[in-house]
Order: C-alpha cells, then sequence, then structure tokens
C-alpha cells in the first residue's frame, strides 16, 4: 500500500522499480514526442498570440514538473490548440496580441490557472469535470475547430485579414478577401500540407511536422522566400528562459476571471479525459484524477515563472507516446530534455520559418477536432444528445470561444437536472409463467396483476422530482380502468431519498389510505429503508418486501384470507 509521500509523489514509486529495459522504452516515446513537440509549441504559441519561443517554454519546465507528480505514466502535456485559442480568445480582448502586457496576462493566466486546478485537486473536486458531458464537448471542439482554422487563414493563405470577436464577421472577412490569396504562401501551405499527410501515411513513427519546418526554413535561407513575400519568423530569443515573477493584482484576477474558468474547465476534461482513455487501454498503472488536477495545476505554476503559455494534456502527443511504448513519466523528461537543446542551440535557425508552415501544422492538428462522426452517431441513438451537441456548437460559433464553454457548462448542468426531474418511471407487470416484472408495453408477455399497481421509479427521490413522482403516480391510477386496492413501490432503483421525497410519501400514504388503497415497498436499499424507518414509513414492516416476487405474494395471500373473492396467486405457476 501507497505511503502518503509517495502518492502524492509517484516519481518516488516510478524511480525505485524503474528497470534498464523501460529506459530504451521510454528513451524512444519521448525522442518521438519531443520531435513533434517542438514544431507544435511554435505553432501554438503563435496560435494564442504570443512569440513562438514561448510555446517552447511551455515544453520544458511544465514537462519537468509533471512528471515528477503526475499518477498517469501516458499523458503528454504542453501546448495545446483548444487552450492556445482560449487564451487568444479571453487575453486578445484585453491587449494588443504579442505586446509585452498581452504576454504578461498570459502567463498570469497560466499561473490562475494552476492555481485553481491545484485548489480543485487538494479539495478532491476532480468529480466536477464530469459535469461536461461528452456532447458538449464535441459541440464545443467542433466549433473551436472551426475558429482555429479561420484564425490561420491569413497565415496560411498569405491574407491580410483582420481578427474579430465574432466568428461570423472574421468568415465574412475571409470570403471578401479570398480573391488576395497570395499565391507563393499558397504554395508553401499546400507542400508542407502533403509533406505531414504522406509522412503520416507511410509511418506514423516519422516525424512530419518537424521534418516539414526543417526543410522550410532551410529551403527559405536558400531561395530567400522573404522576397516573394512569404512571411518569415524573423527574430526569436536564444536560451533558456529568464525565472520571473508573474505579476497580478485584484485588478487582473478580475478581468481573466471568465477566461481562467474557461481554460481550467477545458483543462480538465480535456486532460483527464486523455489519461483515464490510456489508463483504460493499457491497464498498467492506477489513475488518481485529483493528484493529476495537482500535477497538471502545479505544472502551470512552475511554468508561468519561467515563462511558460498554459499547458494542458495532449491527445496526439499521449497517443503517439503510448503507441511507441512509453513505459513511465521519464519519457516526459526526455522529450523536455530534447526542447532544452532545442532552446539552447537551434533558436536562431527559426529566423527564417515561415509562418505558412506553422499553419499547416495547426490545421492538420485540429482536424481531429471537429468530431462529426459523433453527430451521426448521435443522430442514431439519441436526438435529444444531438441536439444538445447542436447547441453548444452554435453558441460557441454565435458567441465566442469562452462563452461556448460556459453555454456547454451550463447546458450539461441543465440536462443533468432535467433528467433527475423527470426520470424513467413505468408500471410493470409479470411476465407469465416466471418471476420476472416488465412494462407491458414493451413486453405483449407481461399482465398487469389484479387489484395491484406496481410502479417502479428509476432515480433518487429528492425535492427536484418528488412532485414529478406523486403526479406519474397519480397518471397511472385515474387512467386504469381497472380496481386497484395496492400501489407496490419498486424502490430497487432509488439509491437516495431525501426530506422532500419523505415527507412527500407520507402524504401519499394518507392520501392513498383516504382512497382506500395501501401502498407496500419493495427492494428498498439499506440506506433508503434507515431513512424511511427514522422518518416513520416502516411502521408497518408487513408493507415492507424484499423483492416484487414475495410482495405480490404476501398481498394475493393476504387477500385471500379477508376477501371471498379469490384471486389465482402471482397469476403464474408460483406456490
Amino acid at each position: 500500500m501507497k505511503n502518503s509521500r509517495t502518492r502524492h509523489f509517484p516519481f518516488l514509486d516510478t524511480i525505485r522499480s524503474y528497470k534498464r529495459k523501460d529506459l530504451k522504452d521510454d528513451l524512444l516515446a519521448g525522442l518521438t514526442v519531443g520531435t513533434i513537440l517542438i514544431p507544435q509549441g511554435l505553432a501554438y504559441a503563435s496560435l494564442a498570440g504570443v512569440p513562438p519561443i514561448y510555446g517552447l517554454y511551455a515544453g520544458l519546465v511544465p514537462l519537468i514538473i509533471y512528471a515528477l507528480y503526475a499518477s498517469s505514466t501516458k499523458l503528454s502535456v504542453g501546448p495545446v490548440a483548444v487552450s492556445a485559442l482560449l487564451v487568444f480568445s479571453g487575453v486578445s480582448k484585453i491587449a494588443a496580441p504579442s505586446s509585452e502586457q498581452y504576454i504578461s496576462l498570459v502567463i498570469t493566466l497560466g499561473l490562475l490557472v494552476g492555481i485553481v486546478q491545484i485548489i480543485i485537486g487538494i479539495c478532491r473536486f476532480g468529480f466536477l469535470a464530469n459535469f461536461l458531458s461528452h456532447p458538449v464537448i464535441a459541440g464545443f471542439t467542433s466549433a473551436a475547430a472551426i475558429i482555429i482554422v479561420l484564425s490561420q487563414l491569413k497565415d496560411a493563405l498569405g491574407l491580410d485579414l483582420e481578427q474579430y470577436e465574432s466568428t461570423l464577421a472574421n468568415m465574412w472577412g475571409f470570403l471578401k478577401n479570398i480573391g488576395d490569396i497570395h499565391l507563393p504562401t499558397l504554395t508553401v501551405t499546400i507542400v508542407s500540407l502533403a509533406f505531414i499527410l504522406l509522412a503520416k501515411k507511410i509511418s506514423s513513427k516519422i516525424p512530419g511536422a518537424l521534418l516539414a519546418l526543417v526543410i522550410a526554413t532551410v529551403s527559405s535561407y536558400l531561395f530567400s522566400f522573404e522576397s516573394y513575400g512569404i512571411d518569415i519568423i524573423r527574430e526569436v530569443p536564444a536560451g533558456l528562459p529568464t525565472p520571473s515573477i508573474p505579476y497580478f493584482d485584484l485588478e487582473t484576477i478580475n478581468i481573466l476571471t471568465t477566461t481562467v474558468l474557461a481554460v481550467t474547465i477545458i483543462g480538465i476534461v480535456e486532460s483527464i479525459g486523455i489519461a483515464k482513455a490510456l489508463e483504460s487501454k493499457h491497464k498498467d498503472h492506477n489513475l488518481d484524477p485529483d493528484q493529476e488536477l495537482l500535477a497538471l495545476g502545479l505544472a502551470k505554476v512552475g511554468g508561468s515563472f519561467f515563462q511558460a503559455i498554459p499547458t494542458s494534456g495532449s491527445f496526439s502527443r499521449s497517443a503517439i507516446n503510448s503507441n511507441t511504448g512509453g513505459k513511465t513519466t521519464v519519457s516526459s523528461l526526455i522529450s523536455a530534455m530534447l526542447v532544452l537543446v532545442a532552446l539552447l542551440f537551434l533558436t536562431t535557425t527559426f529566423y527564417y520559418l515561415p509562418k505558412a508552415v506553422l499553419a499547416a501544422i495547426i490545421l492538420l492538428a485540429v482536424l481531429s477536432l471537429f468530431d462529426y462522426k459523433e453527430a451521426l452517431y448521435l443522430w442514431k441513438t439519441n436526438k435529444r444528445d444531438l441536439a444538445l451537441m447542436l447547441a453548444t456548437f452554435v453558441l460557441t460559433i454565435l458567441l465566442g470561444i469562452e462563452a461556448g464553454v460556459m453555454s456547454g457548462v451550463a447546458l450539461s448542468i441543465m440536462l443533468v437536472l432535467y433528467r433527475s426531474s423527470k426520470p424513467y418511471v413505468v408500471e410493470l407487470g409479470q411476465v407469465t409463467g416466471t418471476e420476472y416484472f416488465k412494462d407491458p408495453k414493451r413486453f405483449s408477455s407481461a399482465q398487469l396483476i389484479d387489484l395491484i399497481t406496481i410502479f417502479r421509479f428509476d432515480h433518487q427521490l429528492y425535492f427536484g422530482n418528488a412532485a414529478f413522482f406523486k403526479e406519474q403516480l397519480y397518471n397511472i391510477l385515474d387512467e386504469t380502468d381497472r380496481e386497484i386496492e395496492y400501489v407496490l413501490l419498486d424502490a430497487s432503483h432509488i439509491n437516495d431519498i431525501d426530506s422532500t421525497g419523505m415527507h412527500m410519501l407520507k402524504d401519499l400514504v394518507t392520501d392513498l389510505d383516504s382512497k382506500g388503497i395501501e401502498l407496500h415497498i419493495s427492494g428498498a436499499s439499506g440506506p433508503v429503508r434507515d431513512r424511511l424507518y427514522v422518518s416513520g414509513l416502516l411502521n408497518e414492516i408487513d408493507k415492507h418486501h424484499v423483492n416484487l416476487t414475495d410482495a405480490v405474494l404476501w398481498i394475493q395471500k393476504n387477500e385471500l384470507q379477508h376477501s371471498d373473492n379469490s384471486i389465482d396467486p402471482l397469476q403464474t405457476n408460483i406456490n
């Protein structure tokens, strides 16, 4: 059993059990991820509105800190497209992209997001991420993919496009200027896209993005791309990031609050979701969501003191880390070492790097975000969830990326409340010749039982659905043409009951008694039985039964003893 020290510092366990063969696998995975991280870091920094070098800063200290504290052995952190877009969307409203104020706010944003994630992890509130449903995430990321594509058209096509807050305005701006596409820039973009796709088709282990970056940079230097009007990176600071304390005050916190919440929510859902998927696939480690939040938060906080933009778990790099055999978080340390080499010795070579190549890398990376397959799946399986996905998609497009995140959270919570306030209810009948009880509308062999209404309620009974419970039961009683003397509540799916639910049941007992109907309860769980007992609803023990079969037998035997009109017990062969 892990002690407190190793639980909160998992890297100690990693070192103690580390084997020589693990190093070989981690080395290959770390180097492979690192070669992808370098071009993506440069590209995503541009997407976030800061100079490309800050993307490399985000691939150094945050990776080292995460590797020391993470419970996931497969998740790869660093700059990611969606978080970069959220950062740009929020901070660009306050300061001009790439300005000193803008860069300072972005770094401060990373610090604040990290602090929030640490607090959530310490308080063990990681479960809150579950309230953002998959359809909402799919709708948001699909809209984000379109917004990211629009943001990259300027560099990919060589257009002089003004960036607006409205996605529709950016679409219109692109359509108005589509005739001004710069052909040399377009050529670089197309060649880069084709090269990366070809490399991926040949082998997923070929670092197509890095090779495209190198070839384009060398070509730009040799053939003077700049003289043809192709925009290049130009000056890139050399060396390691200078340690500094991020500046913030109450005013900064206030103006960044919405963006902090948006980046925090998406970062948690994205990172924990990827980590859970990898844990399920490999089953060679145990994921602790709260420890993950602590690791992700510490990585952001530590990174902010070394000029790193906000980081998160990357799906593409995590998949590569997993597929190339990464065994432990040592692979993340190796990726960070590769970034360190790039910062020390390679930054001056980025001067001639065409921005069109970075745009091409981003465009390919975000293609997987547009989840049309999920929409088709939901069309076949759950149109309510499809409506939720489309609503989030439209709201994100119309209102913007931050509003889209918040709208998605609100819609998810509203859906949870709606479903819990109106859960599935059904009147059950007995399947002829068996002890099974089913919905007669779905099973033709299920027959309603004389004198008894069997009512099943598939949710906890609480203040949000107590009135619905009573309403649905009375609807069944009012609509039946059978004589009813007993209501048998199948409580096997009621896992909890609050004071409002208990008051409702007590009122229901009184009301049914006045109509000559007895309420019986079957299959109540231990905690529910305890609360019913405390509330006085278990005073008559003979009205509480272990299961439906016993309940129906008892009721019918009781009827036989007190009535001259006997009924066939259970209408079955049960003796």
